[in-house]
């Protein structure tokens, strides 16, 4: 007897794949960093970046969704040049209806995902990398697949500097690391 998948099974099914292999390469990764000032990689030469204050955000990004997904992830830098921590508090996608900060972590042998309560700080001269396996922003009840092409316009809020308007790169279903060829501004 054959068993078909929904286009939502699938969806979710695909995304657990991708959050499972998004997990191993953090954990390859000591420098996982959960907000650690660890090395990170250079951003591409064609990143999109974003001032808001002392607050430096550079080359957000989110992956193309299989069709029936409700969820996304988010992901970018943030570097704070400032003298006062501040926190990612929130922020806006325009593709969907929630947009939250989220943490995912390995508790024995179990990928946990949770909100962060109370916003992601980013210490005075301290980076922060949302990155798959890590921090990242969840875009939640899509209200329409994200496809892989043209930015999607977001925002994100901050509890000190306040809101600033940006666009998420799109990079392929299933994409460990930004799209190449995303645009300066």
């Amino acid at each position: 007897m054959k068993t078909l998948l929904s286009a939502a099974s699938a969806a979710l099914l695909l995304s657990l794949v991708s959050a499972q292999a998004d997990m191993r390469l953090a954990q390859a990764n000591p420098h996982a960093g959960h907000g650690a000032a660890a090395p990170a990689a250079a951003p591409a030469a064609d990143a999109r970046s974003y001032k808001l204050g002392s607050l430096e955000i550079v080359g957000p990004w989110t992956r193309a969704t299989p069709g029936g997904a409700t969820v996304a992830g988010g992901f970018m830098r943030i570097t704070n040049r400032g003298a006062t921590p501040d926190r990612l508090v929130g922020g806006a996608f325009d593709l969907s209806k929630k947009f939250e900060v989220h943490e995912m972590t390995m508790d024995n042998g179990v990928m946990k995902m949770r909100p962060v309560e109370g916003g992601l700080e980013i210490k005075p001269g301290a980076t922060v990398e949302l990155k798959p396996g890590s921090y990242h922003v969840m875009m939640i009840d899509l209200t329409s697949g994200i496809r892989q092409g043209p930015p999607v316009k977001g925002a994100l809020q901050f509890e000190k500097a306040g809101k600033v308007d940006i666009e998420f790169d799109v990079a392929p279903v299933g994409a460990a690391a930004p799209p190449a060829g995303g645009m300066k501004r």
